[in-house]
């Protein structure tokens, strides 16, 4: 996901695809753990984008905050 569709969401639909990474992130883990996955740069890839949301949630709320 690049940054620039990030910013393209709303604040609604930012929390939304947060809590899908989380819980995306969270079964590659698991299933991670269990047997090898055959792409294990996928982890890495979730943990990026839940960065990425997290950083433009933050922005937001300072904009937000600032005005």
């Amino acid at each position: 996901m690049k940054y620039s569709e990030i910013t393209a969401l709303t604040t609604e639909e930012l929390q939304e695809r947060l809590a899908v990474e989380k819980t995306n992130s969270q079964n590659l883990r698991f299933a991670h753990s269990i047997s090898p996955l055959e792409n294990p740069l996928k982890i890495k890839e979730s943990r990026k984008n839940i960065a990425k949301i997290n950083t433009e949630l933050r922005n937001r709320k300072l904009q937000i905050a600032q005005q």
